[in-house]
């Protein structure tokens, strides 16, 4: 009763706001506040539930909000979740929605749209899989109450409800949540501080999104996806050029005030304009990723799959891709180096980047000639240079090679095809993880399970079993003993080339204020003077 009163009180109060002071807000005008950046993708796919990709994960934070979200510590705090409790043993969990949530639309956020948001994602997301692997039931009580209940104890509750990337477990209307995981959303209402325009989106060009002026941030500052989520620009306008160049030159001349992603061979001319600010935003970097489809010829041989690591030297990708080395490190662990489960067991296979030992081991296999299919995305010139280097790699160890140029919205919507590369099917593709993303083996990136795991659909029992007991831990020493066993599995079956750490920076005009410090790009707290 107390949470239906508060909420009947705040609204009341609101409403008399609203009319008290209506007459005033009206006769005042000011100039609309936009924030005008460059994105590091073409959005394409608006569902960041059904795909990965960070232009859609980024897109999901204007828009949606979270029960938990991720500090600058990787710490969850709660974020539409005013409080909750934990039963003594572990079993029971209740999550109270704090007053104020409400829909683009207008309606409330209920428990029941959070269920059913949870119980989509859930299906998608690796450290979604593993949770739901130990619910019992997850049902609203009322409209204010989730109530979650575990076959067992789980140690990554609020780690995994409230992690910072993808997929992240964004809230939608319980109307957009029952759509098929495996379907994409057609319906983007959400609760966050931004709403989307799609009126206004034209795919390879622009995207809106205004200030959704109902939502009620939380009163904690900002700390990467916690805290207040302040809006305070009145609208932001992503605009996409393809051509770094031609990006460069609209921060230069002050027609974009953010570009989020410049090319690092670009930083000595940002760096030497006063107006403008090129900094790395994210201490922990990237993790290059060359990905094999496992369901189709060559790559269907763990053997194949092994001769082809064999040949990628991190040094030939990272000074190629990204140039100066003060942008790059070589890594060869499967979790970022300088976190707590990095090792190097197994990682022989890729240290030596030995070209004459790898044509030997692709002799050694089955291989007959089938043309190796890569996605090559041309306008990120960091995976297009990766894509690249691969079919450079695969040629001179004797393989029989296709590049296939397109752009990376492209990429993200053909890379959910399991069909034969004569139907629009692929053999490998090259992208990056941020490393908040792959930290542990909860990832979705190391599953195992054909059915449910990330594009790529390696199949790998032991790797599952690893996966699953790691948020059963209970110290450091034995999550690092099932990392080095999940790493193990990872480089034994192939399942993708690691190709090292580095990082990416961002560029703005000097008068934008408020930049977040974090892994994933946010817009609130941002300002324009």
């Amino acid at each position: 009763m107390l949470r239906w009163t508060r909420r009947r009180v705040l609204a009341a109060v609101a409403i008399a706001i609203s009319l008290n002071f209506g007459g005033i807000a009206a006769t005042q005008t000011t100039a609309e506040t936009v924030l005008r950046v460059i994105p590091h993708a073409d959005l394409k796919n608006l569902d960041p539930i059904w795909t990965t990709a960070y232009i859609s994960r980024n897109h999901g934070y204007l828009i949606y909000d979270t029960l938990f979200a991720m500090d600058e510590n990787f710490a969850p705090q709660p974020q539409m979740v005013e409080d909750w409790t934990t039963s003594e043993d572990g079993l029971t969990w209740t999550f109270n929605l704090r007053a104020g949530l409400k829909w683009h639309d207008g309606a409330p956020v209920t428990a029941a749209d959070c269920v059913a948001s949870l119980e989509r994602w859930g299906k998608r997301d690796g450290m979604g899989q593993q949770l739901f692997g130990v619910i019992d039931s997850l049902t609203a009580s009322d409209e204010d109450t989730i109530v979650m209940k575990l076959t067992e104890p789980y140690g990554l509750v609020l780690e995994s409800i409230g992690k910072i990337s993808s997929n992240v477990p964004f809230m939608m209307p319980a109307r957009v949540a029952a759509t098929d995981p495996f379907e994409q959303i057609e319906d983007y209402t959400g609760s966050g501080p931004f709403v989307f325009q799609k009126d206004e989106w034209v795919p390879g060009s622009t995207v809106v999104y205004t200030k959704f002026e109902d939502y009620v941030p939380r009163s904690e500052p900002p700390s990467a996806a916690a805290g207040g989520k302040v809006a305070k620009v009145d609208k932001v306008v992503w605009t996409y050029f393809p051509d770094q160049t031609t990006a460069l030159n609209a921060l230069m001349a002050g027609e974009i005030d953010f570009f989020e992603s410049p090319s690092n061979d670009l930083m000595p001319i940002l760096e030497a304009n006063p107006d403008v600010t090129a900094e790395i935003n994210d201490p922990l970097g990237n993790i290059g990723f060359a990905r094999f489809n496992h369901l189709l010829p060559p790559f269907d041989d763990v053997a194949v799959r092994r001769a082809a690591l064999m040949a990628m030297k991190q040094e030939d990708y990272l000074a190629g891709a990204v140039g100066d080395q003060k942008f790059w490190k070589t890594c060869y662990s499967v979790f970022p180096c300088g976190t707590p489960l990095a090792n190097d067991v197994g990682s022989d296979i890729m240290s030596s980047g030995d070209l004459e030992a790898a044509k030997a081991a692709l002799a050694a296999t089955d291989y007959d000639g089938t043309p190796v299919v890569i996605m090559q995305p041309t306008d990120i010139p960091l995976l297009s240079a990766f894509s690249l280097v691969t079919a450079e790699n695969l040629r001179n160890i004797g393989m029989t090679v296709e590049v296939q140029a397109m752009d990376w919205s492209t990429l993200t919507s053909r890379r959910a095809k399991r069909d034969p590369v004569a139907d629009g099917g692929w053999n490998m593709f090259h992208t990056w993880w941020i490393g908040a993303d792959v930290i542990d083996p909860m990832a979705i990136a190391f599953s195992g399970n054909p059915e449910k795991g990330w594009f790529g659909w390696p199949t790998d029992a032991e790797l599952e079993t690893a996966r699953s007991a790691y948020a059963k831990a209970s110290s450091l020493e034995e999550k690092q003993e099932i990392g080095r066993k999940v790493q193990e599995r990872l480089w034994a079956i192939g399942a993708s080339g690691e190709l090292g750490q580095f990082f990416v920076p961002v560029a703005y005009r000097n008068n934008v204020k408020g930049l977040i410090k974090s892994p994933v790009q946010f817009f609130w707290n941002m300002s324009v003077e």
